[in-house]
């Protein structure tokens, strides 16, 4: 369709090609909306589930831990494994992000904004 017109050309697959980045782009942070991970401290006796996004969506505590003298111990636990869900949470978005990156073939260390 565009042969005979050279940089014309180029110029039409390149706005197609940043449509098509622009589409896949928007989708993708409507699914980091759905994509949980976990984060956990205490062994697995907290956790804390949160979004691609970061966003805190669910908590976890093994009643085991419950004891008035352990509150500063829980209270640090649940930090910590909120934490640990919102370094998950950066990580997999970076990975989601590269995936998108190299299938549109652009150059996987592109920090565009998540």
């Amino acid at each position: 369709m565009f042969k005979g017109l050279g940089a014309m050309g180029d110029m039409a697959k390149m706005m197609k090609a940043a449509k098509e980045m622009q589409t896949r782009m928007a989708q993708l942070q409507e699914d980091m909306n759905e994509m949980t991970v976990v984060g956990e401290s205490g062994a697995g006796l907290i956790k804390a589930e949160a979004t691609a996004k970061g966003e805190l969506i669910g908590l976890a505590i093994d009643p085991s831990i419950f004891t008035a003298e352990d509150k500063e111990v829980v209270e640090d636990l649940i930090l910590a494994a909120i934490k640990d869900a919102q370094k998950k949470a950066q990580e997999r978005a970076q990975e989601e992000m590269q995936k998108l990156s190299e299938e549109l073939g652009l150059p996987t260390n592109l920090n565009l904004p998540f």
